[in-house]
């Protein structure tokens, strides 16, 4: 009598759910749901501007995985907020969707022979590069908006790399598996009678008591996501939708009420910001460039021409805010001030002494925009402490981390 005791023996598996048809039709939806979360992911990766690898680059070497890096436009303005708040939504709302595809297949994993065949051993490589990669990218993700870095290293590039090796195999295992899967999903659209009988690896050989039935269970995954997709969405809207958002990522405190109060991600408490070095006596703004060094306090720059732009601030971490009304100085009119009649690219830094990005670059291309911002008030009040004040940059469809807060000095020039 085979032993059934041990999970190398299809008999230890007996939940008769399993089989090639749940299997397939969550692989599909994980098919399209994962292809947009890698296209969203490089486009997050490519807003940050990589390609400034002395500043915004936390990854090296990216070698022909670069090749499709480009300069991040700054229309339409809400362009990240679409893009990264679709990735971090969709990643979160997809989490039941893996875990029952991962439960569908466990019994894959523990099969004896470990190849019956190149196909199958290939198969079988790829489904562990699959898993293992897949289990790797939501983690720190999940991880990563909650700012909760457990991992050892740089998010940024064992995120990166961690995505091309899993998406590789994905592709890998796609190849080999899309043909039958799609021929599982006809049979299980046939009428009922006319399909034939499940077969495979999945299916158990001595099945127990079936508790729930397929359809309940596709059902139970689908409100799982749907329950996900709740109470995590609302992060990237105000007014009441906001507070449905009760398992999304925080963004930190919310600030209260009146002109200032719109999330933001770190208060001027965390930074490590002292009064002391942002009042009238102690601060200015220093501005390096072709011309040599421009150094400007507060009352200085509200003397100078102010405009206005209507922007919206979306991180990483997938909450954003609604169009704020910034008014401030433009950034190519502060680069012109230092001798740069065309907008170059510069390095903006900040004040901050606690945390990573005191310092970041713009293109530029982001620069340039007539809505780049050094502001200096929103919603027609100065700055709060815990919005940069004395002053912050505001770039149309920058992610958050690039919109400075507290500056204290801009390079202008090739970086």
């Amino acid at each position: 009598m085979r032993d059934h005791s041990l999970p190398t023996s299809p008999g230890f598996w007996r939940s008769p759910l399993r089989g090639p048809r749940f299997t397939a039709v969550l692989g599909l939806v994980l098919l399209g749901g994962i292809t947009v979360l890698f296209v969203t992911g490089l486009l997050s990766y490519a807003a940050y501007n990589p390609d400034l690898a002395a500043v915004n680059d936390k990854t090296p070497d990216k070698g022909l995985l670069g090749f499709y890096l480009f300069a991040w436009p700054t229309d339409p303005p809400w362009l990240y907020r679409l893009t990264q708040g679709v990735h971090v939504t969709l990643g979160i709302t997809l989490i039941p969707v893996l875990l029952a595809k991962l439960w569908s297949v466990v019994p894959k994993l523990f099969a004896l022979p470990p190849a019956r065949s190149l196909t199958h051993a290939l198969e079988r490589l790829s489904l562990l590069l699959l898993v293992g990669g897949v289990l790797f990218e939501f983690v720190t993700g999940v991880l990563n908006v909650q700012l909760d870095y457990l991992f050892p290293g740089s998010f940024y590039p064992l995120h990166f790399y961690g995505a091309w090796v899993f998406f590789a195999a994905f592709l890998a295992h796609v190849a080999l598996r899309l043909p039958e899967a799609l021929r599982q999903v006809r049979a299980l659209r046939a009428p009922a009678g006319e399909a034939p009988p499940e077969e495979g690896e999945l299916v158990s050989p001595r099945p127990a008591a079936p508790t729930v039935s397929r359809r309940g269970a596709f059902g139970l995954v689908g409100g799982g996501s749907l329950l996900l997709l709740g109470t995590t969405a609302g992060r990237g809207f105000d007014g009441p939708l906001r507070e449905t958002a009760v398992l999304a990522p925080h963004g930190g405190p919310e600030p209260g009420s009146g002109p200032g109060g719109f999330q933001i991600n770190k208060t001027a408490a965390y930074a490590g910001i002292r009064e002391r070095d942002t009042g009238a006596d102690a601060w200015r703004l220093v501005l390096v460039g072709r011309r040599g060094t421009v150094r400007l306090s507060r009352s200085q720059l509200l003397e100078r021409p102010l405009h206005d732009a209507a922007l919206p601030i979306a991180c990483v971490e997938g909450w954003s805010t609604s169009d704020q009304e910034w008014r401030g100085v433009r950034l190519r009119d502060l680069a012109a001030l230092v001798g740069h009649d065309e907008p170059p690219d510069v390095l903006v830094e900040s004040l901050q002494r606690h945390g990573a990005f005191r310092h970041a670059a713009l293109r530029a291309n982001q620069v340039g925009d007539a809505r780049s911002l050094l502001a200096l008030s929103v919603n027609g009040e100065d700055l709060t402490p815990d919005h940069g004040y004395p002053a912050r940059i505001i770039v149309p469809a920058a992610p958050g981390v690039l919109n400075t807060k507290w500056v204290a000095r801009m390079t202008f020039g090739d970086l």
